[in-house]
């Protein structure tokens, strides 16, 4: 039989799957249960994308509640626990309501263990990589495509730390990521960027700087800070990490 014979009758349906009962390795593909991007044809698959975000322990709720409720809040806990990817979707979640008109990320650009200067290409090629992870985060709650017409608009901006001096951010959504590799001095100039009708929102785990630990200046920021009661300080534990179980576990002994 030819091949294209061979193609008609698997596309026409009369493919006998029975002359290769012996060899398990052949099988038809079941045509009945093809993928649809109709979303109500993938009501089954184990992950799917959620408009509205749910929490998932007792610290997320209290985050997006505070972050809901006040316009500047400082979220502190060890990875995995869902700190920049609540605050992001918060940020797009505004920024789609037409609560803000912006959305502003940075994050400090801090060697850890490697010089940026062996990176490749111009100071935007190598602050790149150190900014990929916030991309990751919008790309989960917006399309590659949409986030890239967004940022050509201006309405998406991410940043360094460095780049924000001299700024006042009006309208906007702002998410410091990675806090704790920031200084006192760093965050008290960051803290004082917000400006009318924006929300701030700074992550950061103190006790994962890649500074020395008397320049890291989260800790003391957020001690402060927790005396003024339209300021959030959230805290959470290893029982709010969202990742795999190992990662609260080694946690518990590193």
């Amino acid at each position: 039989m030819t091949k294209r014979a061979l193609k008609r009758q698997m596309r026409e349906g009369a493919f006998d799957a029975g002359q290769f009962a012996g060899d398990d390795k052949i099988r038809r593909l079941p045509l009945e249960r093809g993928w649809s991007p109709l979303a109500h044809s993938n009501d089954d698959r184990d992950q799917a994308y959620l408009k509205t975000i749910k929490a998932k322990s007792p610290g997320q709720e209290e985050l997006i509640k505070a972050i809901d409720a006040k316009n500047l809040v400082m979220a502190l806990g060890p990875a995995g626990t869902g700190k920049t990817y609540l605050a992001i979707a918060k940020a797009v979640e505004a920024l789609e309501a037409g609560a803000v008109g912006r959305i502003v990320l940075s994050r400090p650009a801090v060697e850890a263990g490697e010089s940026i200067g062996y990176l490749p290409g111009d100071a935007e090629d190598k602050l790149a990589p150190y900014l990929r992870p916030l991309y990751d985060a919008l790309s989960d709650r917006l399309s590659m495509k949409r986030v890239r017409a967004l940022m050509a608009e201006g309405a998406i901006e991410i940043a360094p730390v460095g780049f924000m001096r001299g700024r006042t951010l009006n309208n906007a959504f702002v998410v410091i990521d990675e806090a704790q590799n920031c200084t006192y001095t760093q965050l008290k100039m960051l803290l004082t960027r917000l400006g009318w009708h924006s929300t701030m929102v700074v992550t950061g785990d103190p006790d994962q700087s890649d500074l020395l630990p008397e320049f890291s200046g989260l800790r003391t920021v957020a001690q402060k800070l927790e005396a003024v009661g339209n300021i959030a300080v959230v805290r959470l534990a290893d029982r709010d990490i969202v990742r795999h179980p190992l990662v609260a576990e080694m946690l518990g002994v590193l």
